[in-house]
């Protein structure tokens, strides 16, 4: 998708991925040093990492403890920043949905799970309930949410008017559901993270009890353009980027 951006901007620029070993995340930030890198994504198992690698951190990045998007400053220096926050409330907007005053229920304690709950928090929900197998991680991220937050058990996601799934159950190959369909229907809506498949087996179990829902392709393709918009400085073009990452994940 940052491809189809460059190209529609007439940007003479490349995204490859590199595959940085768990424990070489400061290695890989210096060779970006060295080789003038005018960006960086950063993904899984690097994102805590990276909160250490680079020379200066947004406060959202900091607060929820993970860099997505690295931008060198012009002096040797690299600024973290987590555009996943930021990208997530961009998905809800083209769902119509607006988080303020309304109850939430985040199901997963990870790192998604801790972008989805700040920015919740941020964009003035009145509850944030996580649900987690970990008790003492569902603290720790629901912790974010100031008074807004706390922890909660499967049953909660019912009262919720919003129900994401920040776990990774739903990838390819797995059919497992995060928690019961039979608890959500008419008047909820279930954002599932997951990206690929597009449709993912909550979705379709969901829908069927009359939930309105919505995949993780949204949060992907805003926090991409958030990104593409710290290196570039430019307007990201996100019609393109989402027709082009629709279309890689078939």
């Amino acid at each position: 998708m940052h491809n189809a951006a460059f190209r529609e901007l007439g940007l003479d620029w490349v995204y490859v991925a590199c595959d940085v070993a768990p424990d070489a995340a400061g290695a890989a930030f210096a060779g970006a040093r060295a080789l003038g890198f005018v960006g960086l994504s950063v993904t899984i198992p690097h994102k805590a990492a990276a909160l250490a690698a680079v020379d200066e951190v947004s406060d959202t990045a900091r607060d929820i403890g993970a860099v997505n998007t690295v931008t060198p400053l012009g002096d040797g220096r690299l600024r973290g920043d987590n555009t996943d926050a930021p990208g997530f409330l961009a998905s809800l907007a083209d769902e119509g949905f607006q988080p303020a005053g309304r109850v939430c229920a985040v199901v997963g304690a990870g790192g998604a799970a801790r972008a989805v709950v700040h920015a919740l928090a941020g964009a003035g929900a009145a509850e944030i309930v996580v649900v987690n197998r970990t008790t003492a991680r569902a603290e720790e991220v629901a912790a974010l949410a100031g008074r807004a937050g706390r922890i909660g058990v499967a049953a909660d996601v019912a009262g919720a008017d919003l129900v994401v799934n920040a776990t990774p159950l739903g990838l390819p190959g797995s059919d497992a559901l995060p928690f019961d369909p039979s608890l959500v229907g008419h008047g909820h809506l279930v954002v599932d993270l997951v990206a690929n498949p597009a449709v993912t087996p909550l979705m379709r179990a969901a829908a069927v009890r009359g939930a309105r829902v919505a995949g993780g392709v949204g949060m992907l393709v805003h926090q991409g353009a958030l990104a593409f918009e710290l290196w570039t400085g430019r307007p990201a073009p996100v019609g393109v980027m989402r027709a082009a990452a629709v279309q890689a994940l078939g």
